[in-house]
């Protein structure tokens, strides 16, 4: 698997899972991308493509920032735990840059 938006950087398998690829930003700056982080990124730049290429930056810098990061989409059960990563939820990436997303996948309102 590869997403598109970093196909110009090498990939690497620190993951243990071909499902999650990782990527190299230089020689330190390294970061791993469950599909459904991926999921979430894609739906949102179908909903705002404008603020699509800060959010694109914000991921690179705090990549940049903290070395090893593993995007995942619930940092209480990630698909793959590593030690040596931090785990970040879009949230993390997008409250910061005070983009607000409603989560509208909550489950049904009726009842019995």
């Amino acid at each position: 698997m590869e997403y598109i938006e970093w196909k110009s950087f090498k990939q690497h398998r620190d993951s243990k899972s071909d499902l999650c690829p990782g990527y190299i930003l230089d020689d330190q700056s390294r970061f791993i991308m469950e599909p459904g982080f991926y999921t979430q990124l894609q739906t949102f730049k179908s909903f705002h493509p404008e603020q699509f290429n800060i959010v694109l930056n914000a991921i690179n810098e705090r990549v940049k920032k903290n070395k090893k990061v593993f995007f995942t989409v619930d940092v209480e059960h990630p698909f793959i735990e590593l030690s040596d990563y931090i785990y970040l939820e879009i949230t993390d990436i997008l409250d910061p840059l005070h983009i607000f997303v409603e989560d509208k996948s909550r489950g049904s309102d009726y009842g019995d």
